[in-house]
């Protein structure tokens, strides 16, 4: 059963109440423009917006508990830093104010870009028109000396080359930063889809082409993939490049400190983890016959009988269901409304969500449209990591417009000062 749900206004008592003062405070803060009060229905009274009394509410808790209220905020907390990128909020995520879900739908990578790089969709597109050129020979020897596996190493030594090759790149205009994350961005699709020659073409269709060149919807499901995974406020891995960006340091070490966080197993590593599950599961274009879902569900419920947990479900921000889960959901079904993957994944997401009490996250998701794709492991963190370095770059030039360091406080909590302590005797 639903909470009912709290009003939209207050009245002055209300107000008052939750702000803990008295009313005549409650006027003066609307007489210095703290708060603004409406017409009640029948005019004969004043009230106040809920949400903009708690947010009041909010600053002086700030001001008089600053250190309480920062250790919170770490973990799932109040904000920490105003952004105009990414909205949380309803159960939806919108990017300037567009929902996520439609833009994944009717829109390109290179309009999401410039949304969230400039709020211009168009200069998105021409930043990001420039033919896909092959990487120098000389980077592709260096590449060649790493291990298989997990592409994070790659991605990470990629953007380093790319900073040596462009030493203007620490210039810090936001012209010029602008135009590097464009180059970076380009330089990282190119790697990924394995361009031998120049290819002039939307960023969605060479990555899919590159990376599933058998498969009618690859660009589409490869540009949604990309799409919602581009921006989730202040995650850990944004948070990492926000910081680092702060510091006056180049796009490209932007993108590699937001990979270098991206790749833990509480993070973007959690996919690996789904496509792990799925593997064992038998999601594949190769499996011939799918398990029942009793059969699911005797198997899924024996991993949690062995303390083995599920991954990708259950989303703090998103307690009936993570949206871009359903949105890459919906493309899959629409772009691949046969494919025998898809509805083994989604049939293992509805019977481990009845058996958990959660919702699928993006993980599930991105792991499902790398399942589609057929991608070798690490696919679906490969395509988040892509899409993330959107969003990454877009934090990067509004922390350079903000132009002030991040610089939080510790709580020191260790022992006491000493201050007669005895030296050690100094060795003979």
């Amino acid at each position: 059963m639903k909470t009912p749900r709290e009003p939209e206004f207050l009245s002055a008592r209300a107000a008052a109440r939750l702000l803990d003062i008295k009313p005549a405070t409650l006027y003066a803060y609307v007489s210095r423009g703290l708060l603004t009060s409406h017409p009640s229905a029948d005019g004969r009274a004043r009230r106040y917006r809920r949400a903009e009394v708690e947010a009041l509410r909010s600053r002086a808790q700030e001001r008089r508990e600053p250190a309480r209220v920062a250790q919170a905020a770490l973990d799932w907390g109040a904000p920490v830093l105003e952004s105009a990128l990414t909205s949380i909020a309803d159960g939806r995520l919108r990017y300037r104010g567009l929902d996520v879900a439609r833009l994944a739908a009717e829109s390109t990578v290179e309009e999401v870009a410039g949304l969230l790089w400039c709020d211009d969709r168009a200069r998105g597109q021409a930043l990001l028109a420039e033919p896909r050129t092959p990487l120098p020979a000389t980077w592709r020897r260096s590449l060649q000396t790493l291990p298989p596996g997990h592409p994070v190493e790659r991605m990470c030594v990629l953007m380093r080359l790319a900073s040596l090759a462009d030493p203007a790149a620490i210039e810090l205009g936001e012209a010029r930063a602008l135009q590097t994350g464009a180059r970076a961005l380009g330089t990282l699709v190119a790697d990924a889809a394995r361009l031998r020659r120049r290819r002039d073409a939307p960023l969605a269709e060479v990555l899919g082409a590159g990376l599933c060149p058998e498969h009618d919807g690859a660009a589409a499901i490869v540009s949604a993939a990309l799409i919602v995974s581009a921006d989730h406020e202040l995650n850990v891995s944004t948070f990492t490049a926000r910081c680092v960006a702060s510091a006056g340091a180049t796009i490209y070490d932007v993108i590699t400190a937001g990979l270098s966080a991206l790749r833990g197993v509480r993070h973007g590593g959690l996919s690996g983890r789904v496509e792990a599950l799925l593997a064992e599961l038998e999601v594949s274009g190769e499996a011939a016959r799918a398990p029942s879902r009793a059969q699911l569900r005797r198997r899924l419920a024996a991993r949690l009988q062995r303390g083995e947990s599920i991954p990708g479900f259950g989303h703090p921000l998103y307690p009936d269901g993570d949206p871009r889960f359903a949105a890459l959901r919906q493309q899959l079904e629409r772009l691949a409304p046969r494919s025998r993957v898809v509805a083994r994944a989604v049939a293992i997401a509805e019977v481990a969500g009845e058996l958990l009490g959660e919702r699928p996250t993006i993980d599930f998701g991105l792991a499902t449209a790398a399942a589609e794709l057929g991608l070798a492991p690490g696919g679906a963190f490969q395509l988040f990591a892509l899409g993330r370095t959107i969003g990454w770059i877009a934090h990067a030039l509004e922390q350079l417009r903000d132009g002030r360091l991040i610089r939080p406080r510790a709580r020191y909590v260790g022992r006491a000062p000493i201050d007669d302590w005895a030296a050690p005797a100094s060795a003979v």
